[in-house]
């Protein structure tokens, strides 16, 4: 037996689909375990998620998962990766745990493992010590804010009033149209104004690829509700626990049903938790309700002094400025949905 990198994907995809598995299109490399010219294992990673995990019924005592997993991490390693986090089914938790990695979230579809440096509570703790945020009961939002719109504010605006402390996690993982660093300080500016709302990174264990990547995918199938629900549950169980969230507030979703399938994932999961979910509904002018895409749209078309209606003065400064230019252009050439 041999443990090779390989690019002929669509024999991976084939040998997948025996387990009920399929390769994401964001893999950027891939191994298989051959023997005779046949593929007895496989798996692959995106950046640090190890996923696409599978090795032969036969072939399951022979210490095949062991070798390939050792193998992934050692080509990590060398890439400087450190931490890796690895999507599998839940009745191979065991094999995992087994090779070293320790158990995050899971439900009936799907486990999150992670393994290395990686360790949820400590960087969950460290999130909290740097936010400077006492012990107190908070109100917490989690937001992208591909730009930050009135719409945004509105909903912060209604979590402030109803809450002596909010908490607001924006997304960190960088695959929007706006990158994290001009999205994080466009909402800082934005709400300046609100004395009891804190802004924060959202980190890794916040809709990200590790915790939820069909956000990103924006794909509806049947891994969006496993995921949806695991990265409600990571929230429930690590991040509200540390912060003391006891609400969390979402807008209503007329338009995506990725993120309508997530409101309906927190409402599922956090109550378990203790947590309350407050649905807002969308603020609405000129009878549209305000969205990012919906803002996103205006610059595609070129209609950039219309969205001064329906974004924050700091937003449209920055829009209008020279540092905008770029992010104008890959909107106006870009069909992503973020």
């Amino acid at each position: 037996m041999e443990i090779v990198l390989t690019n002929d994907l669509e024999k991976v995809k084939e040998f997948l689909k025996e387990f009920d598995l399929s390769l994401d299109d964001d893999v950027d490399l891939t191994l298989v375990a051959v023997e005779d010219d046949k593929i007895i294992g496989t798996c692959s990673a995106a950046k640090n998620i190890i996923k696409g995990f599978a090795v032969s019924k036969d072939y399951q005592s022979e210490g095949v998962a062991s070798k390939l997993l050792t193998k992934i991490q050692n080509i990590l390693f060398d890439k400087g990766i450190y931490e890796t986090f690895i999507f599998t089914k839940p009745e191979n938790k065991s094999i995992f745990e087994g090779l070293g990695y320790r158990f995050v979230e899971g439900n009936s579809d799907v486990a999150l493992l992670e393994g290395g440096a990686a360790n949820v509570q400590k960087y969950v703790r460290d999130m909290f010590l740097k936010s400077d945020l006492d012990d107190g009961e908070k109100a917490a939002l989690v937001m992208n804010c591909n730009p930050f719109t009135l719409g945004h504010k509105y909903l912060i605006e209604t979590a402030a009033k109803e809450n002596e402390r909010v908490v607001v996690f924006i997304v960190e993982e960088n695959k929007s149209l706006f990158p994290f660093d001009v999205r994080l300080e466009l909402v800082k500016k934005g709400v300046k104004d609100l004395k009891n709302v804190t802004v924060i990174p959202g980190g890794k264990y916040i809709i990200s690829s590790a915790t939820f990547p069909s956000y990103f995918l924006r794909k509806e199938d049947d891994r969006l509700r496993a995921y949806t629900r695991l990265d409600a549950a990571i929230f429930g169980r690590y991040i509200a626990k540390e912060f003391n969230i006891k609400r969390r507030y979402v807008g209503t979703e007329p338009y995506c049903p990725v993120t309508n399938a997530y409101n309906n994932a927190l409402m599922d999961i956090l109550p378990n938790f203790g947590i309350e979910v407050k649905i807002v509904e969308r603020l609405m002018k000129d009878n549209v309700a305000v969205s990012a895409s919906f803002v996103r749209n205006l610059i595609k078309q070129g209609k950039l002094e219309d969205t001064k209606k329906f974004v924050p003065e700091s937003t449209y400064e920055f829009l209008i400025s020279k540092e905008a230019e770029d992010i104008i252009e890959k909107i106006k050439r870009s069909d992503s949905p973020h």
